[in-house]
C-alpha cells in the first residue's frame, strides 16, 4: 500500500474533521493505526462517539476508496510533493492551529524560514495605488527576512507575491483549488516565479476546481503559517475579512492600511480598524508590532536589514525635495504638482523623471505620480 493512501482513505471517513482527525493521528502515531484500532480504543483512548468510531471502522464508501487509491497513484507517478502533519517540515504555525490541514500538497519548497511568515491579502479589483503600495510593503517585508505569505489571486494578492520576489525573497502561495490546478490561469508565469522562491501549496485532492466555497476554508491556512494578516484593500464583503477573522482565532495580530473614506475599497480596512485592528503605513509599523514576538537571532537580522535599508535611502537634491513632498501616497496629478512648484514646467518633468529613475515614485494610469 502507498505510504499516502492511508491518509487519503481515513480523511474520506463522512464526519471526521481536520482537527479530530489530526488529534488522533498524534494519540495513535499513524493514520493506519487509527483505521485499525477497535471500536473500543476509538471512543476511550480517541474519545470519540460511538457513532464516528464506528464510521472509521468501517472506512469510507468503496467509490471513496478507490478515489483515494487513484489519488495515491497519481502522487506517486507525478512526482507531487506531500506534506503530512506528522513531517519536520510541516510549518510549525500551521500545526498548531484548531483545525490544521492533516496533508498539504506541494510544489516548490518549505524552509524553516517560512515559519517567519506574514500573510498580506486584499481586493482583486484593487486600485493602482493600492497594488503599488502593496508591492512596497511586501518588498519592505522579504527585504527584512519576512516570507511573505497569499492566495495568488488577482489584485492585491499578486502584487504582495511580485514585492517579495523582486526583493529576492522568500513567498508562499495557498491555493483554493487541487495543486495540479493554476488559479486564474493568466498567473501560471507567476506560479512559477513563486515555485523558484517559495512554495505554492493546497490542502484540495488532486483535481479539485476552484469552487468559491472552498476560499474561505483556504484563508485559514493563509492566517494559520502567519505571525499576522495585513489587509491592504478590501470591501465589506472581502473574503479578506475572513482571513482577519481566523486571525483573530488563531492568536494572530492584524493590520489594516487606512486610505480614502469615500472609497469602497477601503471599507474594509476601516471596519477592521474600528474593530481593533493596527493601523499601518509602512513596514516599520508593522516590525514595532511583531518586534517582541520573534526569535533574538531573528530580531537582530531585522533590525540589522531595517538600519541598512535606513541607509540606503537615495540622497535628493533641494529641487527633488522640493518635488517629491509635493508627490502623495495617493495618486498626484502632474497638474497638481505644476501647479504648486516653483520651477518652470519642463524642470518639474525633469525631476519627476530623475526622483522615478530612483525608484521613490512610481507613475500610475492618469498622467498621476504616487510615492513608493
Amino acid at each position: 500500500m502507498n505510504s499516502l493512501e492511508p491518509w487519503l482513505v481515513l480523511r474520506l471517513v463522512k464526519g471526521l474533521s481536520d482537527g479530530t482527525l489530526t488529534r488522533l493521528v498524534r494519540e495513535f502515531g499513524s493514520p493506519l493505526a487509527v483505521s485499525s484500532a477497535s471500536l473500543q480504543e476509538l471512543q476511550n483512548r480517541g474519545n470519540l462517539s460511538h457513532n464516528l468510531a464506528t464510521a472509521i471502522r468501517q472506512g469510507p464508501s468503496p467509490q471513496a476508496r478507490a478515489k483515494a487509491e487513484h489519488e495515491a497513484h497519481r502522487l506517486e507517478t507525478e512526482g507531487h510533493t506531500v506534506l503530512t502533519i506528522l513531517d519536520r517540515l510541516y510549518p510549525e504555525k500551521l500545526s498548531h492551529i484548531a483545525d490544521p490541514p492533516p496533508i498539504l500538497y506541494l510544489s516548490g519548497t518549505i524552509e524553516p524560514c517560512d515559519n517567519r511568515a506574514i500573510a498580506i491579502v486584499g481586493a482583486r479589483k484593487a486600485s493602482p495605488a493600492g497594488l503599488i503600495f502593496t508591492e512596497e510593503l511586501s518588498h519592505s517585508l522579504a527585504s527584512l527576512g519576512f516570507t511573505i505569505v497569499s492566495g495568488m489571486a488577482r489584485g492585491v494578492d499578486a502584487a504582495a507575491h511580485r514585492g517579495a520576489l523582486k526583493a529576492q525573497g522568500r513567498t508562499i502561495a495557498v491555493l483554493g483549488c487541487g495543486i495540479d490546478q493554476t488559479y486564474p490561469s493568466e498567473h501560471r508565469k507567476l506560479r512559477e516565479a513563486i515555485e523558484a522562491q517559495g512554495a505554492v501549496i493546497s490542502e484540495f485532492s488532486l483535481g479539485t476546481q476552484p469552487r468559491p466555497f472552498n476560499f474561505p476554508r483556504r484563508n485559514r491556512i493563509i492566517s494559520g503559517l502567519s505571525y499576522g494578516v495585513v489587509v491592504t484593500q478590501a470591501t465589506r464583503k472581502s473574503g479578506s475579512l475572513i482571513t482577519a477573522r481566523y486571525a483573530l482565532e488563531h492568536n494572530r495580530e492584524v493590520f489594516a492600511v487606512p486610505g480614502n473614506v469615500k472609497e469602497g475599497k477601503h471599507e474594509g480596512p476601516h471596519r477592521l480598524i474600528k474593530e481593533g485592528a493596527k493601523l499601518i503605513e509602512n513596514a516599520g509599523d508593522i516590525i514595532e508590532e511583531l518586534l517582541p514576538q520573534l526569535d533574538e537571532s531573528f530580531q537582530d537580522q531585522v533590525k540589522r536589514a531595517a538600519s541598512e535599508s535606513h541607509q540606503s535611502t537615495p540622497d535628493l537634491s533641494t529641487q527633488e525635495k522640493d518635488i517629491f513632498d509635493l508627490v502623495m501616497d495617493t495618486p498626484t496629478s502632474v497638474d497638481e504638482v505644476l501647479a504648486q512648484a516653483h520651477y518652470l514646467p519642463a524642470e518639474v518633468m525633469g525631476i519627476l523623471l530623475a526622483l522615478e529613475l530612483k525608484g521613490i515614485i512610481q507613475q500610475v494610469p492618469g498622467s498621476c505620480y504616487i510615492r513608493r
